[in-house]
């Protein structure tokens, strides 16, 4: 039970860690600068919190679902809506704040863009600051501005990085089946992730690009040991 706590290993190199820490810092630092420019700094540095944590989504695993530019653009406009409108209905207390999140997750879910610092955001807007409140339904502005920042930073830097954003569909890979069995398919992967009830940050695509790869190194080594036992 205790070794389910371990983390697991981590398939990347140092030269990515510092790659995505750097993108990280400058992304964050030119949306909250942006952001107090047209708003004002204590509006701009009370939303840090889910920009940070959206910076870590778009540089460091910017291939996951989660971190696509309608996660982060839906995930913000649907975390700003809800909230604003519970504020309003329910008052600024630590109930409405943590109903606005659950809220905001379902909205998210049913439109494809969950986001999980949308709903670190959904909590401060209900809890904000006076100069966010005083900006009432026009807290959207800053939400929106400081968000479209970050995807903008975060399109520029990683693909001038060698870093694929957007992430491309992936092409489904040719593979011969044994005659014993079928190839599995994008089709198949996303009945079976149905099936577990769950959410993953990952595509069928790409599932099934990871087994196509694995099956190729795999008939390479068995190959190679035909060729070290002959």
């Amino acid at each position: 039970m205790f070794a389910r706590w371990l983390p697991a290993a981590i398939n990347t190199r140092p030269s990515e860690w510092s790659r995505a820490a750097i993108g990280m810092s400058l992304g964050t630092m030119f949306s909250v600068w942006l952001c107090s420019q047209v708003f004002g700094m204590q509006v701009a540095q009370h939303l840090i919190g889910p920009l940070g944590a959206s910076a870590v989504l778009l540089f460091a695993v910017s291939s996951g679902a989660l971190a696509q530019p309608w996660s982060i653009l839906g995930g913000y406009l649907s975390a700003g809506v809800v909230s604003l409108l519970v504020a309003h209905v329910l008052g600024r207390t630590l109930g409405s704040a943590c109903l606005a999140a659950g809220m905001a997750l379902i909205l998210m879910c049913w439109l494809r863009c969950l986001h999980p610092p949308a709903g670190a955001l959904a909590l401060l807007l209900v809890l904000a600051d006076p100069a966010t409140i005083a900006l009432d339904w026009k807290a959207l502005g800053p939400v929106m501005l400081s968000g479209s920042t970050m995807l903008l930073s975060a399109l520029a830097y990683n693909n001038l990085t060698r870093i694929r954003y957007p992430k491309r569909p992936a092409e489904p890979a040719p593979m011969m089946p044994a005659p014993d069995s079928q190839a599995i398919t994008a089709a198949d992967l996303k009945l079976a992730l149905a099936d577990m009830e769950a959410f993953y940050d990952v595509t069928p695509e790409d599932l099934e690009q990871l087994i196509h790869a694995s099956e190729l190194h795999a008939k390479r080594r068995s190959i190679g040991d035909v060729f070290s036992k002959g």
